[in-house]
């Protein structure tokens, strides 16, 4: 157990406190309540879905497009939006990754070794490089010698071992005597009588990943003590061995021109810098590895071995091995001390750090390691290049960047533990909730890390280049901040603004990118811009609609990037792009429309080339808008930013009138438009639906209370009648007595039952607005779902089906209905915890959590895909919307909300005078913002013919053409 005596000498009360918790960590023993594995666990391997002839037929021609999509972008060296050709790795041994936010990734498997590199942008070299490993070393006084590498790659990962010479190390370990326990973002592996079977050997992961610190939580570097305790007789000599491949993963490690050093010795920290010059044009990226010397440890390294076959006249892996088996240490002749040059191509290089301690017979020693890595630079496909969120404390120069960071990562890390232990304790020890919960809760978190992150310092790309010509065709940015002379007016955020903004053509910004840090006002701090993508086969960054669902997870820990995502969605809002694009259901539209809450932020230029989204037209989405208007109040209120409010309150109030073009009927209700234009983006819907339908009566409530925010008294009044005519629409246009219809169209899928029929309701509550429905029917609606939705399909165990039929078969219309969406389960059980409905709620996630993270589940750990069916086939692995998780925690402990908030004092109420001058603004803007009427386009005889075959096997009217 390590020790922590302080004096009480100058200690303030935090600093008292943070001795206490210091005091009480013991980093051998996991947490309380932990996902656990044994390395001998074999699990599952993971399968994809299949597809019925129905779903060929319906979505066939979309994959055709897809498919032809990727081999012409494949061909221009660009990235692929949707990558239905690669192949994942078909394992479930996934663990906990490594590193804070945004500055890359390196997964680790809950088998002890690394795979799943993360980093460069959109970048997942998956293969484990099976060289990056910890092994153990011990001796004892009557010559009794044991060693292994600590790891059990699988069977096939070995037959890649031998063909090196790391095939001469000693792959033994017992897999039945190691077990993984993890916690994100701590692991714990437990390995009990190995090598030497008197000899228990811990090792804790730790990564800075700490809720509120903007600073450490950025840092690429992640910490492993090994806690070694001697149960014999005798005392015990142990060699812990830290070896890391010059390489990022794929192509590059044998591409040459690699060089490995010493790190400068400080505070007792010895370690190598691992230099790579990386291929493919990606920028070189720095790696550390490092131990600290103690009065019970001693560190030596050895900054350089080949991987080539032995014999080769090079100090290689075999040799590094066998100093360490012989010696216990670096140092001794030949030990691969001498400079190197660098690699050359088709070889590949090493380091490695040694930690020797002897430990007494029934005594107990600690020795920790640290992994750091520097890559300052983010080049995207286009070109641009932005600097990572880390580099604002240690600066550009990665190699100065690596070697301190995995300095101070040694010194700081039982920081970070106190920290964590401090957040995760009260949710651990919360006797409400039950034993899976929390785990669930806590390792879902691994997608901000691993999800493709970015977290850039905030500045504009070192290649900008943003100025405009003036001409049509550019991409322009109406700014209603701004007064006739050009100032920023601190009382120019209105509707007024708005208008004028929007009147007049001219009013052009030199910077039409989505950057939201223009938004920020007086002493608000620019904590940089953050991205994390859709999937790792969904190619999108901060995809909104799906955003919706995870934001309650950065909302929750890290709520200052939370603010800096809705700025560029805010200043996205009153972006327009006319630069054309063509859309997988053959329209040629606008790349982004003003008034239109984009899809995402792009993929090769994000911030300025918006929607990499292309199935559909996200400008006739019907979700968006709504989902922008509910994310910006709830996250006001719940920062109490006034700041932030008056900022995004334009956009706003933009992308309701936005919306008013598809109230078709003038009844306050909007309409679907008989196609998929919501986040359930093949499932199609039409007329009123519960779905966006709600999401809109909920979006006027909120729209009306960022109005009162922001003291505009007519858009007040404006809204909240319109947020009145909605709700009774909503109401009788859908509800049947026991839940809502899936819409109000008459066709043959709108009496369904849909899971997410109450996304409304939900985020009304969430937002602590008035409920979009009354309790009792919210209550029938809920557990009509986990009726049906729930409990039909497998007995409840794999989570909530998006569509069900009242017959209680599952709704074939489409492959999104018959699906269970984890994110969206997640977000079923938040809505009836809001309805005070605990059971239900507990009931319905668990089937989520069971069916991912479960021994008996489909192995989907640390890689929770957006979809499955009920037989287990996974749709988009590594997904976004499980984070969803967090809108449980939200509804079980609900933060303060600043339902008070004002940016000034206004009078109280709005009059009817106030609301007759708000439905004239709101009109004129409306009208402004209208889209020019659709022009149908012929499609030809196979189309027909095409249309005519899906309504025989579906039984549905064809759309028209």
């Amino acid at each position: 157990m390590l020790s922590f005596n302080p004096t009480k000498d100058n200690m303030g009360s935090a600093e008292l406190e943070q001795a206490k918790v210091l005091s009480r960590i013991d980093s051998s023993q996991p947490a309380s309540r932990t996902w656990q594995r044994r390395f001998d666990d074999e699990g599952k391997k993971v399968a994809m879905f299949s597809m019925t002839i129905g779903d060929l037929i319906g979505i066939g021609p979309l994959m055709l497009r897809v498919l032809k999509l990727n081999v012409e972008e494949s061909a221009k060296g660009r990235v692929n939006v949707y990558d239905l050709l690669r192949k994942w790795m078909d394992n479930c041994y996934r663990g906990v990754p490594l590193g804070g936010l945004g500055a890359g990734s390196i997964g680790r498997s809950y088998r002890g070794y690394f795979q799943h590199f993360q980093i460069f942008p959109v970048t997942n070299e998956e293969k484990p490089i099976l060289a990056n490993q910890f092994s153990a070393f011990v001796s004892r006084p009557n010559g009794k010698k044991y060693s292994t590498v600590l790891s059990a790659p699988t069977a096939d990962l070995l037959k890649e071992v031998n063909k090196s010479s790391i095939g001469s190390w000693d792959w033994k370990v017992k897999e039945d005597r190691c077990t993984y326990h993890a916690l994100f973002p701590r692991s714990w592996t437990a390995y009990d009588g190995v090598p030497d079977p008197e000899i228990k050997i811990t090792c804790r992961q730790i990564s800075p990943f700490i809720p509120h610190s903007y600073k450490e939580s950025s840092f690429p570097a992640a910490v492993f003590t090994f806690t070694v305790e001697n149960s014999g007789s005798t005392p015990a000599d142990v060699t812990l061995l830290f070896t890391w491949a010059n390489s990022v993963g794929g192509k590059s490690e044998l591409t040459g021109n690699h060089i490995n050093s010493k790190m400068t010795e400080n505070d007792g920290v010895h370690g190598v810098l691992l230099h790579h010059r990386t291929a493919g044009r990606q920028p070189p990226v720095t790696f550390a590895i490092a131990s600290q010397e103690t009065d019970d440890v001693s560190v030596s390294v050895c900054p350089s071995f080949a991987m080539g076959p032995p014999g080769s006249g090079e100090f290689t892996a075999m040799d590094m091995w066998d100093e360490i088996k012989k010696h216990g240490t670096f140092g001794h002749a030949g030990a691969g001390n001498a400079p190197r040059a660098a690699s050359k191509a088709g070889s590949s290089v090493g380091a490695a750090v040694a930690a020797k301690t002897a430990v007494p017979a029934g005594a107990t020693r600690v020795v920790s390691f640290s992994l750091a890595w520097a890559c300052p630079d983010v080049k995207f496909p286009a070109g641009r290049t932005y600097h990572r969120r880390y580099t604002k404390f240690y600066g550009i120069d990665a190699d100065a960047a690596a070697e301190n960071l995995a300095h101070d990562a040694l010194l700081e890390h039982m920081n970070w533990e106190s920290q964590i232990e401090e957040w995760q304790r009260p949710i651990l020890e919360d006797k409400r909730l039950p034993e899976w919960y929390p785990v669930g809760l806590f390792n879902e978190l691994y997608y901000l890390n691993a999800g493709g992150t970015i977290w850039t310092d905030g500045q504009p790309p070192s290649t900008a280049g943003f100025a405009s010509s003036g001409t049509a065709t550019e991409p322009f940015c109406v700014d209603v901040h701004r007064d006739a002379d050009g100032g920023v007016g601190a009382n120019n955020c209105g509707v007024d603004g708005v208008v004028r903004g929007l009147a007049s053509a001219a009013q052009r910004s030199h910077a039409a990118a989505a950057f939201g840090s223009s938004l920020l006002r007086g002493d608000e701090e620019n904590v940089g811009q953050f991205m994390y993508l859709e999937g790792m086969e969904y190619n999108m960054y901060n995809t909104y609609d799906v955003h919706f669902y995870s934001s309650f997870a950065l909302l929750s820990l890290f709520p200052e990037l939370e603010l800096s995502l809705q700025r560029d969605f805010a200043r996205a809002v009153l972006l327009h792009d006319p630069r054309p694009r063509r859309t997988f259901d053959g329209k040629t539209v606008p790349r982004k429309v003003l008034g239109a809450v984009p899809h995402d932020v792009g993929l090769h230029d994000p911030w300025l080339e918006l929607n990499a989204y292309m199935l559909h037209d996200p400008a006739r989405w019907k979700d968006l808008n709504p989902k922008f208007v509910l994310q910006v109040y709830r996250d006001a209120v719940a920062t109490g930013n006034a700041a932030f409010a008056a900022a995004a309150w334009p956009a706003v109030y933009a992308a309701m009138a936005y919306m008013d073009q598809f109230d078709t009927d003038r009844d306050g209700m909007i309409e679907n438009e008989g196609v998929p234009d919501q986040t359930y983006d093949v499932w199609s819907v039409s007329g009123v639906s519960a779905y966006t339908g709600g999401l809109w009566v909920a979006a006027l409530q909120a729209a009306a209370g960022m109005a009162r925010i922001v003291g505009d008294r007519a858009a007040e009044a404006c809204f909240r009648g319109r947020y009145e005519k909605a709700r009774r629409v909503y109401e009788r246009e859908l509800w049947n007595g026991a839940y809502f219809n899936y819409d109000n169209s008459g066709g043959v899928t709108s009496s369904s039952i849909m899971a997410d029929q109450l996304a409304g309701q939900w985020y009304a509550r969430a937002c602590g607005l008035e409920p979009v429905v009354e309790e009792d029917k919210a209550r029938s609606a809920l557990a009509t779902v986990l009726d049906y939705n729930v409990m039909r399909v497998k007995g409840g165990a794999i989570g909530a089906v998006n569509g069900m039929r009242p017959d209680g078969s599952i709704d074939a219309s489409s492959t999104q209905s018959k699906e269970v969406w984890p994110g969206v389960t997640y977000a079923v059980a938040a809505a009836m915890l809001h309805e005070g409905m605990p059971e239900a709620a507990f009931r319905t996630a668990k089937g989520a959590h069971d069916a991912a993270w479960s021994k008996e589940g489909f192995g989907f750990a640390f890689q929770t895909p957006e979809a499955w069916t009920e037989h287990g086939g996974y749709r988009s692995l590594h997904y976004m919307r499980p984070l969803g998780i967090w809108a449980m925690q939200w509804a079980l402990s609900p933060p303060e909300l600043h339902k008070d908030l004002r940016v000034s004092a206004t009078a109280a109420w709005s009059s009817p005078a106030d609301a007759a001058v708000g439905q004239a603004q709101f009109e004129e803007v409306a009208r402004m913002l209208k889209l020019p009427e659709e022009q149908r386009q012929p499609r030809g005889y196979l189309w027909a013919v095409y249309n005519l075959i899906r309504q025989i096997v579906s039984g549905e009217a064809a759309p028209a053409p």
